[in-house]
């Protein structure tokens, strides 16, 4: 999975481990958790530098 470089994933403090931070109702959370994902619809690229490197 391609959590590690996703902008929605963070470390919690409080809870003292990574999180996904996509805001879904119970009806998204459930057709995300039952249906079989290629990948994740909910996944931005969390790398700001990817568009500074193709410009070079």
């Amino acid at each position: 999975m391609e959590c590690e470089t996703c902008a929605n994933y963070y470390y919690d403090d409080e809870y003292e481990e990574y999180i996904c931070d996509v805001n879904m109702d119970e009806d998204d959370f459930m057709r995300f958790v039952t249906n079989k994902h290629e990948s994740c619809p909910y996944y931005r690229n969390g790398d700001e530098y990817r568009v500074v490197r193709k410009q070079m």
